[in-house]
């Protein structure tokens, strides 16, 4: 998922949630920072990161900190949205939004094990259902972030368990697809092929053929030369993988 789309929903998530009035605030903080609002949802940041300054300046208040943070994040200004939540959180260790928002701020910075560390405390602190599930895709993106790292220094036990977990908290297909690649850098053939089936029933970001080459391997693993044709035949229609694709038809001659 595009950074910019998970900074999206997560914020259409979790805004509502970070409302609370004004009478909280003294009048005058109270005033800049509703005037912030007003220019956030026109999606005026500068301004509104202006105003929510103004505000903090007369009292600091969880409130204006979260909402200037997403004011930062509209802004791809991630390392002070940090601060802004985290000072949020110490203000009130019970503002549970902030623990999402800190969760899709750490994600946006590739640290993964802290996005998913905010997402966990996000889903302990909320009672809502709904918003738990879109938080466990967050963290199922995550962890399959840490997998495909793992995969890439080659360290395929790691990097099995952060995809393993990915797949418990989201049905991703592109953490599926790469448990099947390493089961077939491995030699198990079966769990590739598992693995594989997944990515195809669950597809949505991979490419159409990128289960079935991954199919073909694993039954060419196993010794079923003709179920490898049958998937090769179908991956080699799709330009990622139509010239390895052809190379294992060839092989299978």
């Amino acid at each position: 998922m595009k950074l910019k789309n998970i900074v999206k929903i997560a914020t259409l998530l979790i805004f509502v949630s970070s409302l609370i009035f004004a009478q909280e605030m003294k009048p005058e903080a109270a005033t800049l920072y509703n005037a912030g609002n007003k220019l956030l949802k026109s999606g005026q940041y500068n301004g509104a990161i202006a105003k929510y300054d103004s505000s903090l300046a007369i009292q600091e208040h969880p409130n204006t900190l979260y909402q200037k943070s997403i004011a930062l994040k509209k802004l791809r200004k991630f390392n002070e949205a940090e601060k802004a939540l985290t000072r949020c959180i110490e203000l009130n260790p019970d503002f549970v939004a902030a623990y999402s928002g800190l969760g899709t701020t750490y994600y946006s910075l590739k640290k993964y094990q802290l996005a998913i560390d905010n997402f966990q405390k996000y889903i302990e602190k909320t009672d809502n259902e709904k918003s738990k599930k879109k938080v466990k895709k967050f963290i199922g993106l995550a962890y399959t972030q840490l997998g495909q790292e793992a995969k890439r220094n080659g360290k395929h036990k790691k990097a099995i368990e952060y995809l393993m977990e990915a797949v418990k908290n989201y049905k991703y297909d592109s953490a599926y697809l790469a448990l099947a690649e390493i089961y077939i850098e491995l030699g198990e053939f079966e769990k590739a092929l598992q693995a594989a089936d997944n990515a195809i029933n669950y597809r949505k970001k991979i490419s159409k053929g990128a289960g079935y080459y991954y199919k073909g391997l694993a039954f060419k693993g196993l010794g079923d030369k003709e179920k490898a044709r049958e998937n090769f035949k179908i991956s080699v229609k799709d330009r990622t993988y139509k010239a390895n694709s052809k190379y294992e038809l060839k092989q299978l001659k």
